[in-house]
């Protein structure tokens, strides 16, 4: 061979093809390491040019000293062993910056003639790009397994169609019921429960379709704790691909919505007898969102009315009320709604089977809330109360007759009465005349209760009239007052503010004054005073009594306004009274444009205040 390059291959041609090779190349002679030759690859590699040539390497990177180098050179030198670095770290100081680069390189001893060693060959190629890339690829594979052994979602690794199982973070090994030792056997091996479940064969299929699959709550049989149990799963199973398109592998990721699911079913069982329950009453139950859109209505509704599901509940139950009635409803719901409170209201519903004629029906709704307080759906029911609505109307008649019947017979019994009285006093006999006096005030309590009957059926009637005119506010209280004084032991302390003149019905501002103070009376049998103040409040006359009797419970002051109630302590049925006086003062209040309210703490007394317009508007 050495004959053949010596006859057919000129020097240039080897110097011509040394330095045009694509790896670096350098030849270093003698024991000093002179730089006999080196092409333009490797000076690039050195960062030097071709003044280097003829000096020592140790003298051109006198860096490289400190790494090995010279321990490696003189042993191929001395012991003629090839050497060879593979992603070998060097420092080197290139254009005044000292940088880590990586080398694969082979040191190969250089023979002469008498196959003594005169030098040592270099071959070299830098990969600092590649070893930089590997690095920062592994460092993500460790961080990205890291991740995956932190999370707490199920992930696992099959790789091949076999589906072994390359790797599992403990979520899944919780998951399956398993430990590490499932790691590197099959998939079906392991779970030999998931036979004659799908899974398997989604899977194999992925590495045919290459396609993502995904499924939400799906349901699964597992053994976990030696018992066969059912969970549900949000889980994905997504194809790996190496840089040809092909599947290799697939990530299973996967979360436990079993709780949720359970949870769900549930609530959806629990919704299910309510609405069985819902359907077996004769109300008609229903539910509506936050906006007053009805969602729901029972069987009895559908039964009553003949509409269907699919047809627009709020629309008809709107078309069935009395038209002059809607705008009232709707005023009172969106009260409701604005307050989160209850919705109760009496109102009329045309009967479907007979058009034209309406039945009373009582609408109740009360707010459904959620986790942070707001209303997520209203639950109402409609009534029928048209029976009781005539039966009340049948009461009101009969207390109007027979109010007004009784008023003549009372009327003639009280002038006998005072005629008696009279006789009596005359004759002498004080005695008997006192006996009669006690009779005559109880035809006055008689009276009174008739006259209470009598204005109840009137606004129940919707005819109390009220006659309104100028008055002194100020001095009809000084009258009310002074008229009550007389006939009560309790001391009446009055602190009196100048309102002057209002505009209202005389009478009936002066009977709302008269019932409030006889209620305080009343209901003080063990107090010596009631306070009574009026003053101006924002351009409304207010009239205040409080007493320091028995007191009014929290839970009943609402209620203190409605007709017939009586305050049902164990004492009440010491108080007379039909439970009237302070419903005619509210609707009294009412209808002259103002309002009643009370303030009480029970055992300790009460504060009713009335308020009402000092001016027409």
């Amino acid at each position: 061979m050495k004959s053949f390059l010596q006859q057919n291959v000129s020097q240039d041609s080897l110097i011509t093809l040394f330095s045009q090779a694509p790896v670096a190349m350098s030849l270093l002679i003698g024991d000093d390491f002179t730089i006999h030759s080196a092409n333009p690859q490797i000076l690039e590699l050195w960062g030097k040019d071709d003044t280097v040539i003829g000096k020592s390497l140790f003298e051109v990177l006198p860096e490289i000293q400190s790494q090995g180098f010279v321990e490696i050179l003189h042993s191929v030198y001395r012991n003629g062993e090839i050497f060879k670095g593979n992603k070998w770290p060097v420092f080197l100081e290139k254009y005044g910056v000292s940088e880590e680069h990586f080398f694969n390189f082979i040191y190969a001893p250089v023979y002469n003639d008498d196959r003594g060693i005169i030098g040592v060959s270099i071959v070299a190629t830098e990969i600092t790009d590649q070893v930089i890339s590997e690095k920062k690829l592994k460092d993500s594979e460790y961080r990205f397994e890291s991740l995956i052994k932190k999370s707490d979602y199920s992930i696992a690794i099959y790789s091949t169609e076999e589906l072994f199982i390359e790797f599992a973070n403990e979520p899944m090994f919780k998951t399956w019921g398993k430990d590490a030792s499932v790691i590197g056997m099959k998939l079906e091996d392991a779970l030999p429960e998931l036979e004659g479940q799908p899974f398997i064969g989604i899977l194999k299929d992925i590495f045919r379709t290459g396609e993502t699959y995904t499924a939400k709550e799906d349901r699964v049989e597992l053994i976990v704790d030696g018992i066969l149990q059912t969970f549900y799963y949000n889980f994905s199973y997504k194809p790996l691909k190496n840089p040809s398109g092909e599947v290799y592998a697939i990530l299973n990721m996967a979360v436990n919505v079993t709780d949720i699911v359970m949870a769900r079913k549930e609530v959806q069982e629990s919704e299910k007898k309510l609405r069985d329950l819902a359907d077996s009453m004769p109300q008609f139950v229903w539910t509506c969102d936050h906006n007053g859109q009805i969602t729901y209505m029972n069987e009895s509704w559908y039964r009553y009315t003949g509409f269907t599901e699919n047809q627009d509940q709020t629309q008809l139950v709107k078309a069935m009320m009395r038209p002059e009635t809607v705008g009232k409803v709707d005023q009172a719901w969106e009260e409701s709604v604005r307050t989160s409170s209850p919705f109760v209201m009496e109102y009329e519903l045309e009967d479907p089977k007979q058009k034209g004629n309406y039945r009373w029906f009582l609408g109740r709704a009360v707010p459904n809330f959620g986790e942070n307080g707001e209303v997520k759906q209203w639950t109402g029911t409609f009534t029928d109360i048209n029976e009781v609505k005539q039966l009340e109307t049948q009461k009101d008649n009969f207390l109007g007759i027979a109010s007004h019947e009784l008023k003549t017979p009372l009327t003639s019994l009280k002038l006998y009465t005072q005629f008696i009285k009279t006789n009596l006093q005359k004759s002498g006999d004080y005695k008997n005349a006192d006996v009669v006096k006690r009779m005559d005030g109880q035809i006055d309590r008689l009276t009174e209760l008739i006259n209470e009957l009598l204005d109840v059926t009137k606004i129940q009637k919707g005819q109390i009239q009220l006659n309104e005119s100028y008055f002194d506010f100020d001095q009809l209280v000084d009258e009310v007052v002074e008229e009550q004084q007389m006939t009560s032991r309790h001391k009446m302390v009055v602190s009196k503010l100048k309102v002057g003149e209002v505009f209202a019905d005389r009478h009936r501002i002066s009977q709302v004054m008269a019932n409030l103070i006889s209620n305080a009376i009343k209901y003080s049998p063990d107090a010596d005073e009631v306070h009574i103040s009026s003053s101006l409040e924002g351009g409304r006359a207010k009239f205040c009594v409080r007493d320091f009797g028995i007191g009014i419970p929290a839970d009943k002051q609402s209620k203190v306004f409605d007709q017939y109630y009586r305050i049902s302590e164990s004492r009440a049925h010491t108080f007379p009274g039909l439970g009237l006086g302070l419903f005619i003062s509210s609707e009294i209040i009412k209808r002259a444009g103002g309002e009643i309210s009370v303030s009480s703490v029970e055992g300790e007394g009460s504060d009713f205040c009335s308020r009402i317009p000092k001016n027409k508007n």
